[in-house]
């Protein structure tokens, strides 16, 4: 029962009576001579429509003078009707049952109600004195029996808290202590933390937006349970003891730190206030609750990454690993969530890259490289998007730069230098067009080309698909060459190799075998559909579809692809999604090439443009007659076709940050996903229930279909197995019924689940 149905059923039982030896009363009178009930009598009228009220004229209120009041209850003021079958109750603010009880010196106001005394009832305590709020809070003979404290601030805090009492629960009441502080959080909305968190966030606009009432109950309990006054010693002094979060504000430090961006302008009050002198051994322990000493270790990180640059690679990846156990504590707190930390949670990717490039994977067969590479090599390119992603201003992205190039482009340049020697001095892995192993096709495959799929971008794709609960086989698989969309694209489509189509154009002066119209013919010709890019298609035969231009934006943005790149992949997991949902047995994901991509630019060879027809960022194709030292590979399409690829990871073009067309692992060894639907992640078919009987404790349920692999359990708490009520399960025969038995005849009439559970 709630408080405010206890008031109501103990002001009506006053009127009960014994017909055999009295009449019925004429009313109830409620005196409240403080007025201390004041507050709640407009909600209670809502609940007692016989609830009349002592005071100035206001009929709609049902509020008038005691001979309006008489009318009232006689029947005879028109504006005003009481139900038929409820005792009339009169509340008389400001008066005690003493002043009725004086007739003679009863102010003349009063008169008119003076006699109704002896012909009602007054609702009033077992020893006839008037109820008081305490009063009926304490006594356990026709109040509520609670334990309540007695002093002056707790029955302040419970007058003012009285409207939101009446919405308490009384069972749960009867183990506390109800002192000024649970009144006043009551008062408060039932959360001082947030409340006080809110203050220091908004300022007087909080203290505007409360009651007089309100603010007081705030106080009181910052007072009380903070030790801190709002009111005198204001925001700035709060926002310090947050920002030390030491003894009970430890606990307000970690809600803020739950949600801060609901607290936006917390950070800004904080800086307001002065720095503490930490000393040189401060940490995220002892200072982490000032955004000014992050901010200042953010400095000291960026001057160090940038005093990289004065190092050789060994030693800047020893500091790099010295800088990340000293500023890795940063990232658990709140200033990096707010993103205030970019440089730290940049390092945590740069660590990764010094740890992986410390690993030089230049040795070996080509087979040992591509392993090496495959196994964890592609990790320390996936660390360099990351780290980038990171990066806001300038500032930060040269630092970030600076350790980048340190560190990584060593490493990135001798591991190409070493596949290039091997290629040169025996054959490229990924062969040509004749002697390469072509994709295999099936009925039910959708085959999906995403332009620039690069290893590390496949991995992260595949973290997501698998997140999706769909099942993901990878392949690595060498590109063709030189990496560049015209050669690479029509290798993994589903084409006819030997067709006169692509026999007519193998001149490869642009390093492309067929246009993109060309190509899609070639397709067809093959017995494929082309889907569109919304058309998730029938779901019959073979399919070819094209989502995903990571190369294009890889193109336009240079390393801010690094931002956009989880987006990129959310949207080809999504389409991978629908065509998995249209009914395609399997989505086989296949790329054209990967890329190179370095801050702050690729390193550029020259390559005099009078000795090349067309030269892009890492391969040119040479005149006729023309010679270089550049060392020149088939082209994949036509092995009387030469190219000249850029040593290492150079470029013939000056300023590129990303490109490809070269020979290096990042450009040419991709990844070739198979998506199909996780059986183990499997949802259970709908199962339509028509029919459940009850005979008794037995209950019977017929299914739709036969789910002779399922089986019956009824349950007080669904998801709950001890909660079963039943004697046992039972399997669900053909017919598609099962019954069981509740063997507790003591649960008739409670509420229970039907559930049904697959083997």
């Amino acid at each position: 029962m709630m408080v405010n149905e206890h008031i109501l059923k103990a002001v009506r039982d006053a009127a009960i009576f014994n017909p055999e030896i009295q009449v019925a009363p004429a009313c109830i009178l409620w005196p409240d001579r403080d007025r201390q009930w004041g507050s709640i009598i407009p909600r209670l009228q809502s609940k007692l429509p016989e609830l009349l009220v002592l005071g100035d004229y206001t009929p709609d209120k049902k509020t008038g003078p005691a001979i309006w009041l008489r009318c009232v209850i006689a029947g005879n003021a028109d504006e005003v009707s009481l139900p038929d079958n409820r005792t009339p109750i009169i509340y008389l603010p400001g008066v005690s049952r003493q002043d009725l009880r004086a007739v003679e010196g009863c102010p003349d106001h009063l008169k008119p109600l003076a006699e109704l005394q002896y012909r009602g009832v007054i609702w009033s305590q077992i020893n006839a004195k008037d109820w008081t709020i305490l009063a009926y809070l304490k006594s356990n003979q026709g109040g509520l029996g609670l334990d309540v404290a007695q002093d002056n601030e707790a029955k302040s805090a419970m007058q003012l808290a009285l409207c939101q009492f009446l919405d308490e629960d009384l069972e749960l009441l009867n183990d506390k202590r109800l002192d000024r502080d649970y009144f006043n959080t009551l008062l408060t909305g039932g959360d001082p933390v947030r409340d006080l968190l809110q203050w220091l966030d908004q300022g007087d606009t909080f203290q505007a937006g409360r009651s007089e009432n309100e603010w007081k109950a705030f106080v009181s309990v910052c007072k009380s349970q903070l030790d801190f006054d709002p009111q005198s010693e204001g925001v700035l002094a709060g926002a310090e003891k947050l920002a030390n979060y030491e003894g009970p504000w430890h606990a307000i430090w970690e809600r803020f730190c739950e949600a801060p961006t609901r607290y936006s302008n917390i950070p800004a009050q904080i800086r307001k206030c002065p720095l503490p002198q930490f000393g040189l051994f401060a940490d995220e322990r002892t200072a982490g609750g000032w955004p000014q000493w992050n901010e200042d270790q953010e400095k000291s990180l960026q001057g160090a990454l940038v005093s990289l640059g004065n190092l050789t690679a060994v030693a800047a990846r020893l500091k790099i690993t010295e800088l990340e156990k000293q500023h890795s504590g940063r990232r658990s707190l709140v200033w990096a969530e707010l993103g205030e930390s970019p440089l730290t949670c940049a390092l945590k990717y740069l660590a990764i890259i010094a740890d992986i490039t410390s690993k030089s994977l230049a040795a070996g067969t080509v087979e040992d490289l591509a392993s090496g590479y495959s196994r964890s090599g592609w990790k320390a390119d996936d660390a360099v998007i990351r780290a980038l992603s990171h990066a806001e201003s300038a500032t930060e992205l040269e630092a970030i730069t600076t350790a980048i190039r340190c560190v990584y482009q060593p490493w990135v340049e001798e591991s190409a230098r070493y596949l290039q020697s091997l290629v040169y001095a025996t054959s490229y892995p990924g062969g040509t067009c004749i002697s390469a192993e072509p994709i295999s096709n099936h009925t039910g495959d959708c085959i999906l080309f995403v332009d620039g799929l690069r290893y590390d971008t496949g991995k992260r794709l595949i973290e997501l698909l698998t997140g999706s609960g769909l099942a993901v086989e990878e392949e690595p698989r060498w590109c063709a060459v030189p990496s560049v969309t015209g050669t690479g694209k029509a290798a993994v489509a589903p084409i006819n190799r030997g067709s006169e189509r692509i026999a007519e154009d193998s001149v490869g002066y642009n390093f492309e075998i067929l246009n993109h119209h060309h190509l899609h013919k070639a397709i067809e010709e093959s017995g494929i559909s082309i889907l569109t890019k919304n058309d998730n298609g029938t779901a019959k035969g073979t399919a070819w579809c094209e989502f995903g231009d990571i190369d294009h934006e890889g193109h336009d943005r240079g390393w801010k692809l690094a931002k956009h790149l989880d987006l990129l992949l959310t949207e080809i997991r999504d389409r991978i999604t629908a065509l998995i949902a249209a009914g395609w047995k399997r989505v086989r994901v296949v790329t054209d090439h990967g890329w190179l991509l370095l801050p702050g630019g690729l390193p550029k060879v020259d390559l005099p443009s009078a000795l090349a027809d067309t030269k892009w960022g890492r391969c040119a194709s040479l005149k006729a007659g023309a010679s270089t030292d550049e060392r020149l590979y088939p082209w994949y399409w036509n092995q009387n076709q030469y190219f000249a690829l850029a040593d290492g990871i150079s470029c013939f073009k000056n300023g590129q940050e990303y490109t490809h067309g070269g020979l290096s692992l990042q450009e040419c060894l991709t990844i070739q996903i198979t998506v199909t639907t996780d059986p183990s992640s499997a949802i259970t078919p709908d199962v339509e229930i028509t029919d459940i009987i009850w005979k008794g404790l037995r209950c019977t349920v017929a299914l739709d279909e036969n789910y002779s692999d399922l089986m019956l359990d009824i349950r007080s708490q669904a998801g709950n197995s001890t909660s079963s009520v039943a004697l046992s399960t039972k399997s669900f025969k053909k017919n598609g019924t099962a019954s069981v038995v509740i063997e507790n005849e003591d649960l008739e009439g409670s509420n229970a689940t039907v559930v049904l559970l697959s083997a």
